[in-house]
């Protein structure tokens, strides 16, 4: 069971990294016009930070600690998604 849990949570790390790569990759085909900088601008600041969220909760000092983090990470998730 424990093996089970920290498979999952590797995978949730990897998921999240190839998220963030495939965010850049559909941001540099976006057309060279301002308004499409600026939303790809904070895409790929909002995408990026649910990776780096996750690994700011993984050293976490506390559980309050931790609980802030993912729900940064949650937030982060849902804007991406907007």
């Amino acid at each position: 069971m424990q093996n089970h849990s920290l498979k999952a949570k590797t995978d949730l790390k990897i998921r999240c990294y190839y998220f963030s790569i495939e965010i850049m990759k559909l941001a540099e085909r976006f057309p060279q016009k301002r308004v499409y900088w600026i939303i790809s601008d904070q895409l790929l600041r909002i995408a990026t930070s649910i990776g780096a969220n996750i690994m700011e909760a993984k050293a976490a000092s506390s559980r309050r600690d931790f609980i802030k983090f993912y729900n940064i990470v949650l937030k982060s998730a849902n804007e991406t998604k907007y």
